[in-house]
């Protein structure tokens, strides 16, 4: 069973989507600068140890609470 969590979506070409596939984690990040990027893990804390390193809080200065929720949403995976 493929459990499906949307994180964030600003437009249609703009999202994060993870996928659950059993004991494996997909993340599906589609941009309007970068295309799909697909990444793949094998534990939440793999999963959350990219977030971290991805959304970094100097990238969202002002936008505390975007990059909150969007690490939250990550966690409640």
């Amino acid at each position: 069973m493929i459990k499906k969590h949307l994180i964030y979506k600003t437009d249609k070409y703009n999202m994060l989507n993870v996928e659950v596939h059993g004991k494996t984690i997909i993340a599906r990040e589609i941009s309007d600068q970068w295309g799909e990027e697909c990444h793949t893990f094998l534990s939440r804390p793999e999963l959350m140890h990219w977030a971290e390193n991805r959304f970094r809080p100097e990238k969202f200065e002002g936008r505390e609470e975007e990059l909150e929720a969007i690490l939250q949403n990550l966690r409640d995976v």
